[in-house]
């Protein structure tokens, strides 16, 4: 029977990690973009190789792995090499991706994809699950993380997807604007829905 495939997404610092950690301890099976972009750029690996000839070895630290705050400092930066950056990545997390889908045997299985509808990547998942968070808020919250300057963070979050389009995409929005307590609420009522969905 077909794993019934729902595409997490959501804009940065909304808790799509925290979303994840919980459906995962549920139980349920997870497909992480974040997860096989690190992978791919793992030492020996051609993407890594392809990075260093794209835009130098300075964006490879001591220990031979790739500075992931450098690249991305340097990507959010300048549209080009974000383009550039992701011709190189994303056909290689696309396969990944597949390839873990395939292998998934649950009810349901969580298709964690930070652009999933700026990819086109929403056509794979059966429903689009939204985590949805105030502006003001995730502004702090992304300051607060990732210790980025307001610049840097108004970009990253300038690349994505605006807010009111994600949320028009979606077929199930949890709002975290609020505490970890309620969020918890709501995904503990989302999962126990998805349960009761009949099966593909």
């Amino acid at each position: 029977m077909p794993t019934i495939i729902i595409g997490l997404t959501g804009g940065i610092a909304c808790g799509k990690t925290t979303a994840s950690d919980f459906f995962a301890d549920k139980g349920i099976e997870i497909v992480d973009a974040d997860l096989v972009a690190r992978e791919v750029v793992e030492p020996g690996q051609p993407a890594l190789k392809k990075i260093i000839e794209m835009f130098g070895i300075s964006l490879i630290q001591a220990d031979g792995t790739l500075d992931r705050q450098k690249m991305r400092d340097l990507v959010f930066a300048d549209a080009d090499k974000r383009t550039k950056l992701e011709s190189i990545l994303h056909p290689l997390i696309r396969k990944r991706m597949a390839e873990q889908l395939a292998l998934c045997r649950g009810h349901y299985a969580i298709y964690s994809v930070p652009l999933l509808l700026e990819s086109g990547l929403d056509k794979q998942a059966d429903r689009v699950l939204v985590i949805d968070v105030a502006p003001d808020v995730q502004m702090r919250r992304l300051l607060s993380r990732d210790q980025t300057t307001l610049d840097q963070a108004q970009a990253i979050i300038d690349a994505q997807l605006p807010r009111e389009k994600r949320n028009l995409a979606a077929d199930d929005i949890i709002e975290n604007s609020g505490t970890l307590e309620q969020f918890i609420d709501q995904l503990e009522a989302i999962h126990g829905y998805y349960l009761t969905l009949p099966p593909k």
